[in-house]
């Protein structure tokens, strides 16, 4: 197994545990000096909403991870076990990294839709490649 393919699994991994450390470093001194209180029976957006958009910001973009890089977790994990994380694979892999970093720090930090937007697409286009020539590779 090429292992070298582990390394932008774990680096988006460890990203997200970056982001999640910030999204509650920046909601609970919010939530407290907002003073939100925690009530099961109202929708998140209602309870949180009081929140300012700086601090949703970090929380949104951790949600934002937890969902399409899972799918670039699959593809990865795949190529890796196949002996196929190497090469353009390994680039493609460290770009969506990349990517997913930059669309992060867009969002947490200024939340410019379109910038976020476009790198967002561009994230996916690399994930397509490289789902592509994992389904080869499987195929």
């Amino acid at each position: 197994m090429t292992h070298a393919m582990l390394q932008p699994v774990i680096t988006l991994v460890l990203w997200s545990m970056v982001m999640w450390a910030w999204l509650y470093a920046t909601r609970l001194p919010a939530m407290i000096q907002a003073r939100t209180k925690l009530d099961p029976t109202l929708p998140r957006d209602v309870m949180l909403g009081g929140l300012p958009p700086r601090v949703r910001w970090k929380a949104d973009n951790y949600n934002h991870l937890m969902e399409q890089p899972t799918l670039f977790y699959a593809v990865a994990l795949t190529l890796a076990l196949l002996d196929r994380g190497d090469g353009l694979n390994l680039g493609l892999a460290w770009a969506y990294v990349a990517l997913r970093v930059a669309h992060s720090l867009i969002q947490a930090l200024v939340n410019a839709i379109p910038v976020r937007f476009a790198v967002f697409m561009a994230a996916s286009a690399v994930l397509l490649v490289l789902a592509i020539r994992a389904a080869i590779a499987v195929f």
